[in-house]
């Protein structure tokens, strides 16, 4: 009897976690044909989950094209061997909605991928994100052309391409196991969220034939406790980035803040226009990590971006055991980007402190440039236990107070 009981217990328990899968194919989503938008039919499986007390939508093997998909509370995405969740390359299948871009308020398309306070978000694979962004970055390409040969600068918002996630305002979210690639815009912009893992993921964008601009890997915005583990990330434009605002008021506006307690850990860093990025859009940022890593580009390993419009405060970051192939070890140098004081009298100044590089093993192009601009305060930034080979061995740096144990540059003492 007490088998009996046992056995329809475990029954009912499996019968329960499986109605809890909603398989999309199961729900009016067309199967083995790519170009059929099922923006609308996959999201009423999110709906239907959500109605239900929540549930994971998966996307089986095959290849399903979609618009922009809202993931509702208690909600969640797994994306099976040989799925492929891909991008409309339409803007129109993306709503224009209350949004954050580049560090600021304003309306914005909506990313393949969005999570609005979806708490205990999860998304998991092996399978695939495919933004699908080639007719987006061939649009950003020709504008920016054609702004030129008209003698105009171009931003990043004037041609209008999707983010492949925006996850805002999430707390205990987790991105496993997925492959996240050709996004138009940014790749992983996580906003306001606290308690985030992204783990074993790929997330790439490519520089050929057509380069896919602002395809950053993981843009870490006003976020508190985010883990970066055991990735890949290649992409054409920084492949982690701490954001949080810019403008001379933006340390004042409720939107903006700090992003802290951020540890990147034994990922693989390829092709990227920098390593680890702070400050394009970023007014404050401490206990930065980044250890055990791989790195193979050309480009820096730690670059503070410092703008002259934006009051920046960077503190306490550490760069750890690396190893690989870099253009410079560290750059602290202006970033006048799209300049703006909007009228303001203030004088922006960045202030930098508490940095320490340490046990990096690199061959690089230059050893580092600290130079920012006039206003900024920056101390107490220590090089410990490195080895490099650099095409110019030089550290360009302005500032006083710059330590350096057991550092050396193609076998001799580094130079302050």
């Amino acid at each position: 009897m007490k088998k009996i009981f046992l056995f329809a217990c475990l029954t009912a328990f499996t019968f329960a976690a499986h109605a809890q899968d909603l398989v999309i194919t199961r729900y009016g989503v067309k199967v083995n044909d790519s170009t059929i938008l099922n923006t609308k039919a996959i999201q009423k499986v999110i709906d239907k989950a959500a109605a239900n007390g929540g549930g994971t939508v998966v996307i089986p093997k095959g290849t399903y094209l979609s618009g922009a998909l809202f993931f509702k509370p208690k909600t969640h995405l797994r994306l099976m061997e040989g799925a492929v969740l891909k991008g409309s390359d339409n803007i129109n299948d993306y709503p224009l909605l209350p949004s954050r871009m580049e560090g600021r308020k304003l309306d914005y398309y909506a990313a393949l991928v969005n999570a609005y306070q979806v708490n205990g978000f999860t998304i998991t694979g092996p399978g695939m994100i495919n933004g699908n962004g080639a007719r987006f970055w061939k649009q950003f390409w020709d504008h920016r052309d054609s702004m030129r040969k008209a003698g105009k600068e171009s931003t990043n918002l004037e041609v209008h391409r999707p983010r492949l996630l925006f996850i805002w305002g999430c707390n205990n979210v987790t991105i496993k196991n997925a492959k996240l690639v050709n996004s138009g815009f940014w790749t992983t912009h996580l906003y306001q969220c606290q308690n985030v893992l992204i783990e074993n993921c790929r997330i790439t964008s490519p520089f050929e034939p057509v380069p896919a601009p602002s395809s950053d890997g993981v843009d870490i915005d006003v976020c508190k406790k985010v883990t970066v583990r055991n990735c890949y990330v290649s992409v054409n434009d920084d492949a982690i980035c701490i954001k949080g605002g810019k403008g001379p008021n933006a340390h004042q506006l409720p939107e903006n803040g700090i992003v802290e307690d951020v540890l990147v850990e034994n990922c693989t860093i390829g092709p990227a226009h920098a390593t680890l990025t702070l400050g394009s859009e970023s007014i404050h940022a401490r206990n930065i990590v980044m250890r055990n890593c791989k790195v193979n580009n050309d480009m820096p390993l730690l670059k503070l971006k410092m703008r002259p419009d934006t009051y920046q405060h960077f503190e306490n970051i550490r760069v750890e055991n690396i190893t690989g192939k870099c253009g410079k070890i560290i750059e602290i140098a202006p970033w006048k980007q799209f300049f703006d004081l909007g009228g303001s009298a203030e004088k922006p100044f960045g202030t930098v402190h508490d940095i320490t590089l340490s046990n990096i093993k690199v061959d690089c192009l230059k050893f580092g440039e600290l130079e920012g601009n006039p206003l900024d305060k920056v101390s107490n930034i220590t090089f410990k236990n490195i080895t490099a080979t650099a095409k110019d061995p030089e550290l360009k740096n302005i500032y006083k107070g710059i330590k350096a144990e057991n550092v050396t540059v193609n076998g001799a003492p580094l130079k302050l």
